[in-house]
């Protein structure tokens, strides 16, 4: 008798699948995402799962970032975050752009500005860089733009103007900036009592303005009749002169 073995089982090719994932790291052109991926069987269970990092895509356009430093200061103007360009996938090239003095995004403004990498740093910064920077990135292999930003930098001499925003503010404008809310706004008790005092003083400003205006123009009138009367005196004297 010829001895048959059993057909060894079949292997079910396994799929992979997305578990869950997070929200791209920026709001506008290339950032990173973390994917946890599983591996799924006919039945529905999960195993082998892994937490993948990969480059996630939005809108290409990121409008204008303003920039205020004081000169002297290092700065360094970035394009394209490190962690979402050494990731695997296709390269990318970097244009850079500059329009001097100017803070706009009106493209026929702007020259070429050589610099091939992802970022332009400036050590120290000097006032003549103050201008709007505009940084593409392309794929290479297809030249598809997928981030576009411009940056608004001025250079502020030293001296010249405090940046210290607190300090700038009066006390009133700090309370709310601290969401606090300000002594004297019109609201609650006091503010009721200050509104009370505030009307009481116009009125009386506003009746003693009156009383002073009656006074004055009743001088005004008396003296005016005065003077009428003795215009009509002097005419009637002239008269009997001339009897």
């Amino acid at each position: 008798p010829v001895l048959e073995l059993p057909e060894a089982p079949q292997e079910i090719p396994e799929a992979l699948v997305v578990v869950n994932s997070t929200s791209c790291s920026v709001t506008c052109g290339l950032g990173v995402k973390d994917d946890w991926v599983c591996e799924v069987s006919p039945a529905g269970e999960y195993w082998n799962c892994s937490l993948v990092r990969s480059r996630c895509l939005r809108d290409w356009i990121c409008g204008l970032q303003h920039l205020r430093i004081p000169e002297g200061k290092p700065t360094r103007l970035v394009c394209l975050s490190p962690e979402a360009a050494s990731l695997e996938g296709p390269n990318f090239g970097y244009t850079w752009q500059f329009s001097r003095g100017l803070i706009t995004t009106n493209d026929l403004l702007f020259r070429p500005f050589h610099n091939p990498s992802p970022s332009l740093s400036f050590s120290p910064a000097l006032e003549s860089h103050s201008g709007t920077y505009r940084c593409d990135v392309q794929v290479l292999s297809s030249f598809q733009l997928v981030k576009r930003i411009y940056f608004g930098l001025r250079v502020i001499p030293r001296g010249l103007v405090n940046l210290d925003f607190e300090k700038s503010l009066t006390k009133e404008q700090q309370l709310v900036a601290n969401g606090e809310e300000p002594p004297g706004n019109g609201s609650g008790a006091a503010g009721q009592e200050e509104r009370q005092d505030l009307w009481e003083k116009q009125w009386f400003y506003e009746a003693v303005l009156g009383v002073g205006s009656g006074v004055i123009m009743g001088i005004l009138s008396s003296l005016g009749f005065c003077c009428l009367a003795r215009l009509c005196r002097r005419r009637a004297a002239g008269k009997m002169n001339r009897i």
